[in-house]
């Protein structure tokens, strides 16, 4: 890892911000941003308007510093796969050393001020997901096993735990549904990724499912994924916590989720194949915030 040295170009002001930002996976971080935000609206304790910007601002930092770090350790593999070569470490544009501090610092920051914010129970579950993201999945899991994403999907969906912390200093049942949605729904969603992308994963020797177990396992537990994800997506709606607007929201979404995995599944042909599992990656992203807002849309009229 430490061979891959690329050429360090030489960036005005703006160029490095950019380059910054990128370095902190800002897709992903806004999905973070969204999800904790729904955890901190629907949380029967109010917070004032600052605290809640400030908090949700600590908690998209942690996330960048988080994405910042995976990339500086995996700064070997991203140069070998088409899906992350234009990163900011493969291109130059920031050295390892560089995300390194970065990574740290934007980390310690985010937590630091979360607890100013909020309050230590937040503050706490953010180093947690942070510590989990870094350690377990990036540098323990995701060379080792085919299970990385399975299980290094936790650091993920604990965003709206966090946002619900925030508002209440504690945990309940509700945002731990949430984070159920998000830890299920993470492997198919990685999974269909790793179908069109496989050769990225085989030429940087990621034991991603498909490399692993085959085509047909993948899509198999893909599907598995998507029926297990129907009944705690609705679940909510069975234990009071959202509406019938919910409900039938959800059922569609997710009904339609599992009918995508099952083609993908039954799919032989290798182009249409392909093609599906294409439509189902960017399906699982256009779920997971529709669910969401699903959330807020019946909490407004619930």
């Amino acid at each position: 890892m430490d061979s891959i040295k690329p050429k360090t170009l030489k960036l005005d002001y703006f160029g490095y911000m950019k380059a910054f930002l990128n370095l902190m996976k800002p897709r992903v971080m806004s999905l973070v941003i969204f999800t904790c935000a729904v955890g901190l609206l629907i949380a029967p304790v109010k917070v004032s308007f600052l605290d809640a910007v400030f908090s949700l601002i600590a908690v998209a930092l942690g996330s960048g510093g988080a994405g910042a770090l995976n990339m500086w350790y995996e700064a070997d593999l991203d140069l070998l796969m088409t899906r992350t070569c234009l990163r900011p470490i493969p291109t130059g544009k920031l050295t390892k050393n560089q995300a390194l501090a970065f990574g740290i610092l934007s980390s310690l920051v985010s937590v630091i001020a979360l607890y100013i914010f909020s309050n230590l129970i937040a503050a706490t579950i953010l180093a947690i997901t942070i510590l989990f993201y870094v350690f377990v999945y990036t540098i323990w899991l995701k060379r080792k096993t085919p299970q990385n994403i399975v299980i290094g999907g936790a650091s993920g969906a604990l965003p709206p735990v966090i946002g619900w912390a925030i508002a209440t200093n504690g945990i309940a049942l509700e945002p731990i549904i949430l984070f159920l949605i998000i830890f299920i729904w993470t492997p198919s969603h990685f999974w269909a990724l790793s179908l069109y992308k496989s050769e990225d994963y085989r030429k940087a020797k990621i034991p991603m499912l498909p490399i692993t177990s085959g085509i047909r396992t993948t899509k198999l537990n893909i599907f598995i994924y998507a029926l297990i994800l129907f009944p705690i997506a609705i679940s909510p709606f069975f234990l009071n916590y959202y509406g019938l607007i919910y409900l039938i929201l959800a059922a569609v979404l997710s009904g339609y989720y599992v009918f995508i995995s099952y083609k993908l599944f039954k799919e032989k042909d290798s182009i249409l194949e392909k093609k599906l599992a294409i439509k189902l990656f960017g399906y699982s992203i256009l779920y997971l915030f529709m669910i969401f807002t699903s959330i807020l849309i019946d909490k407004a009229t619930y």
